[in-house]
């Protein structure tokens, strides 16, 4: 089966339905000349079931020091040859556009039978790919932690299913999440299957977020998001003292960086509006009441740097590399090259990557992941968490997963492509045989991570003060606890 992305919205998704395989009408074959390799027809997907018992039976969660962590455990990442794949040798393929792994490990995956061409073991990485090959790459999947604070169901019924999502947690499978996502800990923890994403909250923000039960439900409630007829209400605490009149934004917001996860503002950008009202104020810190009226990816976030106010603990958006005013007023002084290169700087240094969701080996790679941008109050917007919220553009349920492996026959979740360009199939399922449930001390013998040891992040590095607090359609409201850095009298 294919993997069931989230639903319509920007990182992504609905998490709708997976896809079955048909065998496809059986077209003529021709000849093959002496010494020539057939590929056999592509198969045609018929929409199926969503993710179900299979998938979430591929590994199992620990707790540890206040955070949820996932068992390493096998999966395979599938995809169809890339059109600019096609005349290359996979050799080549792997060393132009799979750079996260040396050769040396793609090789001994080879050797060891986890590298398949068409189903059949790959024997030589020198053959030539042609138009239809199917890949299937076998990897030791490790997922970063994320908080052990358990989530919330505020609202069930018929319709609906609205949680109160904790920071840390991605929506749906994307980068290097899978099971470490609102819908497989849903379906795992409380049996709650085949939910169809309405909207995404980027993954270090934290509050409402509403599933639909039924896809009627779903296009019901994506019509009055096109009409703009969806309010939104978030809460945040940002640095310094807000002015205590409303401010409106309208800088437009240009995405920099799928893969990291990184926007700005920009002319070139697309057309966003953010009204704020200061709600309190401690002498250090305020708390701002945050009504978007668009939904581009971080909009919230970006604004509130623009503005000289950005959230307080923002990974991102209030990071040095910005500059002595860290972005104020859209001041930068950097290339977009030499942004991204201080970002990754700073976190590394602090040995925090994996806050934003990435891994060292991701930075090498060639390819920037499309994929996964981020939308932070996106209601189908692009996002995808590629470095710091992960969430996946996807047009529907099937973008969903294709935007979760597609574009990756090789060890780099993050090497994904542009969802509008990857339009052949993709998608993931676990090696027959494999349930995932390994010890923690198991080792795989070819995989990087196994032999690395990353210091895990504190549970407060894995809040950011953004709150989705509200939504109210035409015929429903639902609305979450105030959290408890949002008091007025709270220090940090």
């Amino acid at each position: 089966e294919e993997e069931p992305g989230p639903g319509p919205a920007g990182g992504e998704e609905k998490p709708g339905p997976g896809e079955k395989e048909e065998a496809a009408p059986a077209p003529k074959k021709r000849r093959l000349a002496a010494g020539e390799r057939y590929v056999p027809p592509p198969r045609k997907l018929s929409t199926g079931v969503s993710f179900g018992a299979a998938h979430f039976a591929e590994t199992s969660y620990y707790f540890e020091g206040g955070l949820r962590k996932v068992r390493p455990y096998y999966f395979d990442f599938r995809t169809y040859c890339k059109g600019r794949w096609v005349g290359r040798s996979l050799l080549h393929v792997f060393s132009t556009e799979f750079r996260a792994q040396p050769l040396a490990y793609y090789r001994a995956a080879a050797r060891a039978g986890r590298l398949r061409l068409n189903e059949e073991p790959v024997r030589d990485l020198d053959v030539v790919l042609k138009n239809n090959d199917f890949l299937r790459n076998t990897v030791h999947r490790h997922e970063p932690p994320v908080t052990a604070q358990p989530i919330q169901i505020l609202v069930q019924d018929n319709e609906m299913v609205v949680v109160d999502k904790p920071s840390s947690l991605p929506v749906h499978p994307c980068g290097r999440f899978r099971h470490n996502t609102v819908i497989f800990i849903l379906g795992k923890e409380h049996d709650l299957k085949e939910l169809h994403t309405i909207h995404r909250l980027d993954r270090m923000t934290s509050g409402v977020l509403m599933f639909a039960k039924t896809a009627e439900v779903s296009k019901r409630i994506d019509e009055q998001v096109r009409e703009r007829q969806l309010e939104k209400e978030y809460v945040c605490r940002v640095v310094g003292e807000f002015p205590e009149h409303e401010v409106v934004c309208e800088e437009p917001i240009l995405v920099v960086s799928y893969k990291v996860g990184v926007c700005r503002v920009d002319p070139k950008g697309k057309p966003c509006k953010t009204i704020f009202q200061r709600l309190s104020y401690n002498g250090k810190t305020s708390v701002v009441k945050c009504l978007p009226r668009t939904g581009r990816t971080h909009q919230i976030r970006v604004h509130l740097q623009y503005l000289g106010h950005p959230i307080v603990n923002d990974p991102i958006y209030n990071m040095e590399a910005w500059g002595p005013d860290r972005g104020k007023g859209g001041k930068i002084d950097k290339t977009d090259e030499e942004l991204l290169k201080a970002l990754v700087e700073e976190h590394r240094s602090k040995q925090s990557l994996d806050i934003l969701g990435i891994l060292e080996e991701d930075l090498n790679s060639s390819a920037e992941n499309k994929d996964c941008g981020n939308s932070s109050d996106c209601t189908k917007s692009a996002q995808a968490d590629p470095i710091n919220e992960n969430s996946c553009p996807a047009k529907d349920t099937k973008d969903l997963e294709r935007n979760d492996t597609a574009a990756c026959p090789l060890n780099s979740d993050t090497n994904l492509e542009t969802l509008e360009k990857n339009k052949e199939l993709g998608s993931c399922e676990i090696q027959d045989g494999q349930t995932g449930e390994k010890s923690s001390e198991e080792k795989d013998p070819l995989c990087v991570e196994c032999k690395i040891t990353r210091r895990d992040p504190s549970p407060k590095e894995l809040v950011m003060y953004l709150h989705a607090l509200r939504y109210k359609g035409a015929e429903f409201e639902y609305c979450s606890k105030m959290p408890e850095w949002a008091m007025e009298d709270w220090e940090e």
